[in-house]
């Protein structure tokens, strides 16, 4: 690894992320680890200038105030602690100012002048890593990656087709959870204008019989992602040399699943969902970036705007935008007002302008007035949400006239529905997706 890399070791605070990115802002990479980290670990680790320990709100884990490991402030690494007032070092702050520019002056003195850092963390030297680290780990064996065409697995794909060419094959699973569309351009991009080695998989029928009844959106999740990969075994069987699977699991999702110190939000199917029996070792090499720094990565390796801005989409498809226990009804209605949605942010110049948006169906439905008849149909919820990293994200104020004809459409053309509401739901308190 060429960067030089500062270690912040997360003793409780709700702010580790901020952090990181802090110091990545400086042109220093910086990662994450646990409190409890041994010291052989630490100096495993490559290139680490410096240490961070980072106390807050969630430093008790089961009825004890935790701490480094004693040996840690041995290591010889500059050492500063943040809202930790145990740390056995000089370096101590009760928390980072307010304001940005003084905390960019604390980070900049401790990063450059005590620890000695170089700004060489960029997206030319972490390709260059990641390329020689996956050229190291899979030899000359075969890949397996889950393209489903979104941001992530396609710069995965990208990265991985510059390391190691045609030992990676991609599948493109359509679980049935796809958006209006989708597979088919999944297909048209990768197979047919990038030459991929792409399998195309149809699990449908297969994905909504495993899902039917389940209404628990972990569950749901659990199921989605056992079942993802269980084609992808059953197709690594009818192929030779496939020892490794490729994910495109990034920061958020690893933070989100849970750690040692801060309490699961959601599990991702990459990340909680897997079955223990898995027959592929991982290959990751998205998973310490932010979403933003993903689509630098992307345009680094010259994936082409509209791939690299698309809509972000959660591994589990539809199946988390159809709350509770999935329909065909309700995930048509859901597929249908979805592409109503896209084609009305695109004509107003909000695909652009928006980092996400999409609809969501609820598992109730409501008394409405259809051809001079009473009628009981479900309501569409339409979110649009911005953000940087998808750790917090504010509400599109999109104009009147433009919410106006989406609903008018969403009502005429889309079936079983008789109302659409719009979410305006920051978060936190609420999360991007609904499940």
């Amino acid at each position: 690894m060429k960067q030089d890399m500062i270690v912040i070791l997360d003793l409780g605070s709700t702010e580790n992320t901020a952090l990181a990115r802090q110091i990545r802002a400086l042109g220093v990479y910086s990662e994450i680890y646990p409190h409890d980290i041994k010291a052989e670990e630490l100096k495993a680790l490559p290139n680490v200038k410096g240490v961070i320990l980072y106390g807050g709100p969630n430093n008790v884990v089961d009825g004890v105030r935790i701490d480094v490991l004693p040996e840690i402030y041995e290591c010889g690494y500059p050492i500063m602690a943040i809202g930790h007032a145990a740390a056995a070092c000089s370096n101590k702050l009760d928390r980072l100012p307010a304001g940005e520019a003084e905390t960019v002056e604390i980070l900049e003195k401790f990063v450059f002048r005590e620890c000695g850092a170089e700004a060489n963390w960029n997206m030319t030297n972490f390709i260059e890593d990641q390329i020689e680290l996956v050229r190291r780990q899979v030899g000359d064996k075969k890949v397996l990656l889950a393209l489903s065409g979104g941001v992530d697995s396609s710069v995965v794909a990208a990265l991985l087709i510059k390391a190691i060419g045609k030992q990676l094959v991609c599948v493109h699973v359509n679980h049935g959870l796809m958006r209006k569309g989708e597979s088919e351009s999944v297909v048209e991009v990768f197979r047919n204008q990038m030459d991929a080695n792409l399998i195309y998989v149809d699990a449908t029928e297969r994905f909504l019989e495993k899902l039917a009844g389940v209404s628990d959106p972990e569950k749901k999740r659990k199921i989605i992602g056992a079942e993802f990969i269980r084609v992808f075994e059953e197709e690594a069987k009818k192929l030779e040399g496939i020892d490794f699977l490729a994910q495109g699991t990034i920061y958020p999702d690893i933070v989100e699943s849970g750690t040692k110190t801060a309490k699961m939000v959601k599990s991702h199917h990459n990340v909680g969902g897997l079955p223990e029996d898995l027959q592929f070792q991982l290959v990751e090499p998205l998973r310490q970036l932010f979403k933003d720094e993903v689509r630098r990565c992307g345009l680094e390796l010259g994936l082409p705007d509209e791939m690299v801005f698309r809509q972000p989409f959660p591994g589990p498809g539809l199946g988390v935008r159809c709350l509770g226990a999935i329909t065909r009804e309700r995930l048509e209605a859901v597929r249908e007002s979805d592409a109503i949605l896209r084609e009305e942010f695109k004509n107003a110049g909000l695909d652009k302008k928006v980092w996400q948006y999409f609809t969501i169906v609820p598992d109730f439905k409501s008394v409405g007035v259809r051809d001079n008849a009473r009628c009981f149909e479900y309501p569409v919820i339409i979110r649009a949400v911005n953000t940087i990293d998808a750790m917090s994200a504010t509400i599109e104020q999109v104009d009147w006239e433009v919410l106006i004809k989406i609903t008018e459409r969403i009502m005429k053309e889309v079936k079983n529905v008789n109302r659409v509401c719009y979410d305006l739901s920051p978060k936190p308190n609420a999360t991007i997706e609904w499940e």
